[in-house]
């Protein structure tokens, strides 16, 4: 359905001054609820357009129905769907798609990271200063000090380059496939990040928060990495946190 209508008119709502929504990201949100609700009635649901669904046992569905609407809505063809499966407070399972590439990532705990039916693998980049990058900003970004400006800054003079695609799910994705190597953002929610993380960790890399604490889907920040660049990571991010007034 998203692939079928990223060219189609879109009615556009402003929720900030670059947070927007669209018809289709309800849309996406409506097929998915309707379709894991009829298989699974006992779980509960937590989604990005407004969908809280207290469940009657032990599971609950975390999903993101567009990820990267800022560009479906320009008509860029970059964004996926993200959902993830958490079993008492754990995550499970997590599958992130991208329909325009017809690229599925997808893992559950303890049985590896797969894209389509291959098994994949962080990369093997040791060193920052060779290492490729991805992040994003957050919605509010012109009115916020903390913003990621200055990370931002310190990372581009670090690094071969750093990426800023849109869609905080695919990017982890690409750091669990090894086509990034390394990933931070702030101010993330937990349907942004919850089924990459896991896919980072089944594909042999690492994700925690600034400081290093494991990984948190509820707790706004996000690194993750090969592993073998983390604390490289980690050390700028935190000499950025110093240096905020």
């Amino acid at each position: 359905m998203l692939k079928a209508n990223i060219g189609a008119r879109r009615d556009v709502v402003f929720k900030g001054a670059v947070d927007l929504v669209t018809q289709f990201d309800k849309r996406a949100q409506d097929i998915i609820h309707r379709r894991l609700s009829s298989a699974f009635p006992d779980h509960g649901f937590l989604a990005e357009e407004g969908l809280a669904v207290e469940g009657r046992g032990d599971y609950r569905w975390i999903f993101d129905p567009l990820d990267g609407t800022t560009n479906y809505a320009h008509g860029l063809p970059v964004f996926c769907v993200s959902i993830a499966l958490e079993h008492r407070g754990r995550l499970a399972a997590g599958v992130v798609y991208d329909p325009m590439r017809e690229e599925t990532f997808w893992a559950a705990m303890g049985s590896g990271a797969f894209l389509n039916g291959s098994r994949i693998r962080v990369s093997t980049v040791d060193d920052l200063d060779k290492s490729l990058l991805a992040t994003g900003f957050p919605y509010d970004v012109r009115d916020s000090d903390v913003n990621n400006v200055l990370q931002f800054n310190a990372f581009i003079m670090r690094t071969q380059a750093v990426r800023r695609c849109g869609s905080a799910a695919l990017d982890l994705c690409y750091v669990a496939c090894g086509r990034f190597d390394g990933f931070w953002e702030l101010k993330l929610k937990p349907w942004d990040m919850a089924a990459g993380a896991l896919i980072i960790l089944e594909s042999g890399g690492m994700a925690s928060d600034f400081e290093g604490n494991a990984f948190n889907p509820f707790h706004p920040e996000a690194l993750a990495s090969n592993g073998l660049i983390h604390e490289q990571m980690k050390k700028i991010l935190l000499d950025c946190r110093k240096a905020t007034p």
